[in-house]
């Protein structure tokens, strides 16, 4: 079995799922505080050294057209980051509509019987879920 952690970077929080390479799915598993709009290295090494994942996977935001959004430079940074602090293949999937997608997926579980506020923390997570899902599906 092959462990993944994708993460939804951002310069104020960053989700983060966990999947599995064998059965291709994913699941969420927590969402960071960025401090000073850093990422939280503590926090991340002990992600990895827990789970101990053999590929890393960064949702990469860009316009429609694919050209660079305003956070495509600090996602890349973060991405370089990565791969030269933990020496492991960190790859980009595009994230387009995640968190939109996030929400609507959260809306529809309140709705059958989940009451409690939808957070941001909890969108986060669920757009690296959909980050990691869509990298399954594009690298079958």
């Amino acid at each position: 079995m092959s462990t993944v952690i994708c993460f939804d970077f951002g310069l104020v929080r960053t989700g983060v799922a966990i999947g599995n390479t064998i059965t291709t799915t994913a699941m969420p598993e927590c969402t960071l505080q960025s401090k000073n709009n850093k990422p939280d290295w503590d926090s991340i090494s002990r992600l990895i050294s827990e789970w101990n994942p053999s590929q890393l996977v960064v949702g990469l935001p860009t316009q429609l057209d694919g050209s660079d959004t305003d956070a495509t430079k600090s996602v890349r940074r973060f991405c370089n980051q990565l791969n030269g602090r933990y020496n492991l293949p960190v790859a980009q999937e595009n994230e387009q509509y995640t968190s939109i997608e996030a929400a609507q997926r959260l809306k529809e579980t309140r709705q059958r019987g989940r009451k409690k506020k939808i957070s941001k923390e909890d969108v986060d997570q669920i757009a690296a879920v959909i980050i990691l899902e869509n990298y399954f599906a594009n690298n079958e």
